[in-house]
């Protein structure tokens, strides 16, 4: 998919090319201001963001796509409504980019696979309509693992994306793309997905923020299905308080999605700044594991020290079930993969094998084909789990783990109001490093599943760096449906400390 629109060097009177090219470095919030002040336009911004893009992404690898004319001709409405004294939206000006695995109206979605290569949806998804109504420019579509099944956007059947903080290592996955295009100032923010830990691994990996929503507090309509009892769009920014912005945004009761609850929406970004003051934070002994990267563990010690320092009360507790989780997982979610990837068969859309001799030849072609290697992978498994004999044996019993899972959180948060882990157990990984041993590769998300299983959300953000400059994730998870504590609790960390402050020696 090609980079289209103008080439936005030109643009910069050699004057203000240096004021211009540090709107990238700013924050979704920063920019509101200097966007509510009229001190710069949504067209300079936007070109800003796109020069940034031309210049950097070549190394970086995050987009898929870069929808240049589409999105100045948003930027131009944007201004033209902004003159004219109109009312505008939170987002008015603000340029965002969007994991390919959301539906966007005309513009390629191709979920980084080469059997949806070509496929332009009809509609957007729920959360794209409450962007373009908030007024945000989308930017793009970012890379992700085929089908977001991977931890380290290896896995995209068209390129490689490389972590911003060290080119020789991997973004995390799936949404490797979008946490790479915000820590590398290619976008404001961005949207990813997170099925097992989608969005907070990259996030981690890259020093952003990721929030992961409850299950149904953000709509699924749109949103191409990998496990859909699993599956969850948020935010991926820069600071906490970008992360309160855009779930004001797109969190809501949404009819397309039978499963989107009808409980009213706080404003999150309202509730910042609070003080967190004997707000309880466990600390469950089996996210502390054997062969965790001793730097991560310093980084995640010292961050508990940190919020007791600003009031928190911290104590140990038990999550007994943790150990199996990232069994029950790849049962679970390699089984509604096996369903839910069916529908590719390259009739309805997407690529078709030619020359094939019959119907079942053509279906067999084009999966063999369009699909890449993790993907059948998952397939099968998920297919073999569901299979006569063998759906009592894995895939209900996984079930019947999973609510014990969710049962450990509830009696969990009966003790604390948020639960404190690392994010991954390592820091980002080299690019090849495990994608010979898919079995340590499913290890990199063993502290995130958890929270999809268990329906809750979760939010990660930098709390440190190793000695080699990258950055160490922080994760905090919280009782179903309130994100506003998590974003509370991790914003009164971050204002204590300076990690959201660095960026990328690009």
């Amino acid at each position: 998919m090609p980079l289209t629109g103008p080439r936005p060097s030109s643009a910069f009177p050699a004057s203000l090319k240096n004021e211009f090219m540090e709107l990238t470095a700013l924050t979704i919030h920063e920019l509101q201001e200097r966007l509510r002040r009229r001190e710069v336009t949504a067209r300079q911004v936007l070109t800003a963001f796109l020069k940034r893009i031309a210049q950097v992404d070549g190394r970086i690898q995050a987009y898929m796509a870069v929808t240049g004319r589409e999105a100045l001709s948003q930027a131009n409405r944007i201004d033209r409504l902004r003159r004219d004294g109109a009312q505008l939206g939170p987002l008015a000006g603000i340029p965002l980019a969007i994991k390919d695995v959301i539906c966007t109206r005309g513009i390629p979605t191709t979920c980084s696979s080469k059997i949806l290569e070509g496929f332009i949806p009809p509609y957007d998804a729920t959360v794209m309509r409450c962007l373009y109504q908030a007024g945000a420019v989308p930017l793009g579509k970012t890379n992700m693992d085929e089908f977001a099944m991977g931890s380290s956007t290896e896995n995209s059947g068209y390129k490689i994306t490389h972590n911003p903080w060290d080119l020789e290592r991997v973004p995390g996955g799936s949404s490797g793309g979008s946490a790479a295009a915000t820590a590398a100032d290619l976008c404001a923010g961005s949207l990813g997905s997170d099925t097992g830990g989608s969005i907070r691994q990259p996030a981690a990996f890259c020093g952003i923020v990721g929030l992961k929503p409850t299950y149904g507090r953000v709509s699924r309509y749109g949103l191409v299905a990998f496990a859909s009892s699993l599956d969850q769009i948020g935010p991926m920014t820069k600071d906490v308080r970008d992360a309160a912005i855009l779930m004001n945004v797109i969190a809501g009761h949404d009819p397309c999605d039978s499963t989107s609850v009808t409980l009213p929406v706080p404003d999150y970004s309202a509730l910042l700044g609070r003080e967190i003051g004997g707000v309880r934070i466990g600390i469950p002994d089996e996210y502390f594991i054997e062969g965790m990267d001793p730097e991560v563990q310093t980084g995640i010690r010292k961050a508990i020290e940190v919020l007791e320092s600003l009031g928190a009360k911290a104590e140990r507790i038990s999550l007994p079930h943790t150990e199996y989780a990232v069994a029950t997982y790849y049962l679970v979610a390699t089984a509604e993969a096996s369903s839910n990837l069916a529908r590719y068969d390259g009739v309805k859309y997407g690529a078709r094998a030619r020359e094939t001799g019959d119907l079942l030849s053509m279906y067999k072609q084009t999966r063999r084909t369009g699909f890449g290697a993790e993907v059948k992978r998952r397939i099968m498994l998920g297919t073999y789990a569901l299979s006569a004999g063998y759906y009592d044996a894995y895939y209900l019993k996984a079930l019947r783990v999973r609510t014990l899972i969710r049962k450990d959180f509830e009696e969990a948060f009966q003790r604390c109001e948020v639960i404190l882990t690392p994010t991954a157990p390592t820091p980002a990984f080299r690019l090849g490093e495990k994608t010979d041993d898919p079995l340590t590769m499913y290890l990199s998300d063993i502290f995130t599943i958890s929270a999809n299983l268990a329906g809750i959300p979760g939010i990660a953000l930098p709390c440190g760096f190793t000695r080699a400059g990258l950055p160490i994730g922080l994760q905090l998870l919280g009782k179903p449906f309130d994100e506003a504590t998590l974003l509370q609790v991790a914003y009164a960390y971050e204002q204590a400390t300076e990690w959201h402050r660095r960026t990328p020696p690009l």
